[in-house]
């Protein structure tokens, strides 16, 4: 099982936040995108998948990073082919900035089990 890392940027709605319970509450919102995004794959929707992605966004692909959401679209197209998701993934780590303007959430990325 690999692990999968993704960073967000303020930009995906979370507020200024300087006190520690507020930013367990957009800690809780970063999971839930983080969530919302990983079922994209799972529901084989590749435009939603791109709904989540920024246009500057970075994806790191081994040593070849994709770069803006074009690029990412034509990296990434492969994984919604056919009807089966070749692997998920849902965050088990997620911090934040106190200012809310950055945040990263972490978690397994796994295939899916075999049929027997």
């Amino acid at each position: 099982m690999q692990r999968v890392a993704c960073l967000v940027m303020g930009g995906m709605s979370l507020s200024s936040f300087a006190v520690q319970g507020q930013v367990d509450g957009s800690a809780a919102e970063v999971e839930a995108r983080e969530i919302a995004f990983a079922k994209t794959m799972a529901d084989r929707d590749l435009d939603a998948f791109l709904s989540f992605v920024s246009p500057e966004a970075v994806f790191f692909n081994g040593n070849d990073p994709l770069r803006g959401r074009d690029a990412i679209e034509r990296g990434w197209a492969r994984f919604f082919e056919g009807p089966d998701a070749p692997f998920s993934w849902h965050p088990d780590v997620v911090q934040v900035l106190e200012s809310g303007r950055l945040a990263l959430s972490s978690g397994p990325r796994s295939r899916p089990m075999c049929a027997s």
